[in-house]
C-alpha cells in the first residue's frame, strides 16, 4: 500500500513515516498542506492518504473533500487523523468522504487496515 501523510508537524511525519514503513507500509510523500498534498498525489498516486484534521489554518475535512473531486485523489482511500479523540470529530468525520479515523495514538498499519476495511 502505497501512502502519502499529510501533517503540518515535521516531527510527526518523520515519527509517522519511520513507524509505517517499518511496519510494511510504502510512504511515497509527505505534504504539510492542502496545496502540497493535492501536488504530491497527482505526482505520486497514492493509495492511502492520512490527513491531519488540523493543517494549522487548514481543516483537514476540507482537504478530504478536495480530494474527492480530485481525479487523482479520488482513486486514493483518506483516512482523518487527530491528537484528539475520534468522537470529538465523530459529526464532521460521518459527513466526510474519508474512509474514518485513526487516533496518532493509535497509528499503526494494524489499525489503518482495520479502518479500510470496516470502509469496504
Amino acid at each position: 500500500m502505497r501512502c502519502l501523510l499529510v501533517d503540518d508537524s515535521v516531527a510527526f511525519l518523520e515519527t509517522a513515516t519511520a513507524l509505517l514503513r517499518r511496519e510494511g507500509l510504502t510512504v511515497v510523500g509527505v505534504a504539510s498542506n492542502s496545496v502540497e498534498a493535492l501536488g504530491q498525489t497527482r505526482a505520486l498516486g497514492p493509495d492511502l492518504i492520512l490527513v491531519d484534521v488540523g493543517l494549522g489554518d487548514e481543516s483537514g475535512f476540507d482537504l478530504a473533500q478536495l480530494l474527492a473531486r480530485d481525479e487523482h485523489g479520488a482513486n486514493a482511500a483518506v483516512i482523518l487523523v487527530s491528537a484528539g479523540a475520534e468522537t470529538d470529530y465523530a459529526e464532521l468525520i460521518a459527513e466526510s468522504p474519508a474512509a474514518g479515523f485513526v487516533a496518532k495514538s493509535e497509528l499503526s498499519a494494524q489499525e489503518i487496515r482495520r479502518v479500510l476495511g470496516r470502509a469496504s
